[in-house]
């Protein structure tokens, strides 16, 4: 049962792929929203923490929204994928120890950042474009900080935020339909998939014949 989940979860995210760029259509929305509901559902099988599994629906709800057309859309998205980082950061903060000092300065001038290149483009979205960016950074940072039988998920998560980077270079400072939107967008989805594959086995390594 598992491979065939995995195999599912594999290919839909491939042919999810070279659609990333087209115009929104409900069969569109289901193929994406499938990898994301697949491994919510291997965690669910293999007894996944309820912040696992919740993040990993929240992400796939997130994955419906942002296929769809439209600010609100988009709204609903942020939203969802701000709670799935809000679970995330609920995972792994009962799994640290020892705080990873370097990765709280890093990710803090990262955020930061975000004041300069992205904020100003981002209209009525600031607000709630802000607080994303101070969850998927302290998501980001405790995920740095897990111990090293966790460091798979500390991978999951650095490709995670750079899929949420390109994403907002994407949205916000490139123009539609572009080659160079089209590239970002086939980047952001491998890394994304890879990266909540990567928190997903890390956490329940089970699903993939690993305990």
């Amino acid at each position: 049962m598992d491979i065939i989940l995995w195999g599912l979860a594999g290919a839909s995210a491939l042919v999810y792929l070279p659609l990333t760029g087209h115009a929104p259509a409900l069969w569109r929305s289901g193929i994406k929203t499938a990898p994301l509901s697949l491994f919510a559902l291997l965690a669910l099988l293999h007894g996944g923490s309820f912040w696992l599994i919740f993040g990993l629906i929240l992400s796939a709800l997130g994955d419906l929204a942002l296929s769809r057309d439209g600010e609100r859309n988009f709204l609903i998205g942020l939203v969802s994928f701000a709670l799935a980082h809000l679970c995330y950061v609920f995972l792994f903060w009962g799994e640290v120890n020892t705080p990873f000092w370097l990765a709280i300065v890093i990710l803090a001038g990262v955020a930061l950042s975000t004041e300069l290149w992205l904020a100003p483009h981002t209209g009525d979205l600031r607000g709630p474009v802000r607080v994303y960016v101070v969850l998927i950074s302290l998501m980001t940072v405790l995920a740095l900080s897990l111990p090293q039988e966790l460091r798979l998920a500390s991978v999951g998560a650095v490709l995670f935020l750079f899929s949420d980077l390109i994403l907002a270079i994407q949205l916000f400072r490139m123009t539609p339909g572009t080659q160079a939107a089209r590239s970002a967008g086939y980047l952001l989805w491998t890394l994304y998939i890879c990266g909540q594959g990567a928190i997903l086995l890390a956490f329940v390594p089970r699903v993939w014949g690993l305990s």
